[in-house]
């Protein structure tokens, strides 16, 4: 079995045996895929008892990055080769897709690319080095606009290198641009317009999928990030609470 959802920030409320119920019937052999935004903040021991309680799911949780990951401690992961594809072991069955990446799981093809950029952050992005960084962050909390910190609560890595998104265009050019599934975390740009009516701007990142969409063969793409559960065509579903089985 495999089943995929959207956004966690950290909470896996939905994946207790109460609320996701089909999880009894299942084993490490089968998947809960999470589309970005899964909720890597810190080495605290409450992060510690989280990613402990998901390895003692029934199920391996695999997961795409989305914006509102720490960088800084997933990158001190190794790298590692698993079902053709490099991921970062933060468990033994909690497991993170690489950016660009090709997964062959139950004889189905996944095409992988995590990441998008924040749309909370029109209060600005701070500084911790700089001198003034205190009398700062009393300003930006006395005002309404959202705000980040760099390095604490916003990584530039939440957009890819060049590198990775060439390693996207090289690995589906092997498997002549066919696979069943993508998972992503943001849409395509042509996507992205239609299920936000033009409310988001379309970056390099959206740019790029938008050119993954044009030259890719797939049965379906899943992606998170925009906060609901939604059939935007019958090839690309938008997901968030939801939690859906596609094998």
């Amino acid at each position: 079995m495999i089943y995929i959802t959207g956004d966690c920030h950290g909470d896996y409320e939905r994946f207790k045996s109460d609320i996701f119920f089909e999880c009894n019937e299942m084993t490490k052999d089968d998947y809960v895929i999470i589309c970005g935004d899964f909720g890597l903040w810190n080495e605290s021991k409450e992060q510690d008892e989280r990613l402990d309680w998901l390895e003692s799911r029934p199920y391996t949780t695999l997961w795409v990055d989305g914006n509102h990951e720490n960088y800084d401690l997933l990158n001190t992961y190794k790298t590692e080769m698993w079902h053709g594809g490099k991921v970062h072991f933060i468990r033994p069955s909690v497991i993170h897709l690489q950016r660009g990446q090709i997964f062959e799981i139950q004889g189905k093809t996944f095409f992988t690319f995590g990441g998008a950029s924040s749309h909370d952050i029109s209060g600005g992005i701070l500084e911790p080095h700089d001198p003034d960084f205190f009398e700062q962050l009393e300003k930006a909390r006395r005002q309404p606009r959202p705000f980040r910190i760099n390095h604490v609560s916003w990584w530039k890595e939440e957009l890819p290198s060049e590198d990775e998104m060439e390693e996207g265009r090289s690995n589906l050019k092997k498997v002549n641009h066919k696979v069943d599934y993508i998972v992503t975390h943001c849409a395509s740009s042509s996507i992205q317009a239609i299920l936000s009516f033009g409310m988001y701007q379309r970056d390099m990142l959206t740019d790029y999928l938008e050119e993954i969409k044009n030259m890719v063969e797939y049965q379906v793409w899943f992606f998170g990030h925009y906060h609901d559960n939604k059939k935007i065509t019958n090839q690309d579903i938008l997901l968030y609470e939801q939690i859906i089985r596609i094998l």
